[in-house]
């Protein structure tokens, strides 16, 4: 039985350079007929707010989107730009990369449980590591000014935290045409590789 979680909301992070990429927009890649915005939107779909931080794209949810100020300050400061640009005073947030499209509804709902008691929870990797999806309180997230440039390790190691492993394929993340080809099972869809244009 799953439990009931207090108000959260939701910062889903696509704004990356994408360098090993060619700069290509990861949110618009797609995974069995969806982009992965889409998947991470139907990941944090119990959200009470979501704020995306990156280029707008449509959406078949409400969202509100925003940059980091200056652009390029990597995943903290986006995800200090998210928690600056909610409306609500949530219990939680939802800190998600737009590059995993194998967290799912209940990957959320496990890094919720485990946040409960604690500051934050994260979700790891097959080594420990802790990757770019857990659920935090949002006292821990610094000022975007205090964020720009810093690591992300700082906030998924503040506080409290619970580690959460990743069930099969949870973890992974589309950072190269390798992991395109490997994870998405095909180029994506509209977006041209470097070599082939």
């Amino acid at each position: 039985m799953s439990r009931t979680h207090g108000s959260w909301a939701a910062v889903v992070l696509t704004g990356g350079t994408a360098s090993r990429l060619g700069g290509a927009d990861k949110a618009a890649l797609e995974h069995a007929g969806k982009s992965l915005l889409a998947h991470a939107l139907a990941a944090v779909a119990g959200a009470g707010e979501v704020v995306v931080v990156g280029p707008e794209l449509p959406t078949s949810r409400p969202v509100r989107f925003t940059r980091e100020e200056p652009s390029g300050g990597g995943p903290l400061a986006g995800v200090a730009a998210g928690v600056a640009a909610l409306s609500s005073d949530p219990d939680r947030v939802v800190v998600l990369a737009v590059d995993m499209p194998h967290v799912t509804a209940g990957t959320v709902a496990r890094l919720l449980d485990a946040a409960e008691g604690v500051d934050g929870a994260w979700l790891t990797d097959r080594d420990g590591r802790r990757q770019l999806a857990g659920a935090v309180r949002p006292s821990l997230v610094p000022s975007p000014g205090d964020a720009s440039g810093a690591p992300a390790r700082l906030l998924m190691s503040a506080g409290t935290v619970r580690d959460v492993p990743a069930i099969e394929h949870e973890a992974e993340d589309v950072d190269t045409w390798e992991d395109v080809a490997r994870i998405l099972g095909r180029d994506a869809h509209g977006v041209a590789r470097p070599d082939q244009t």
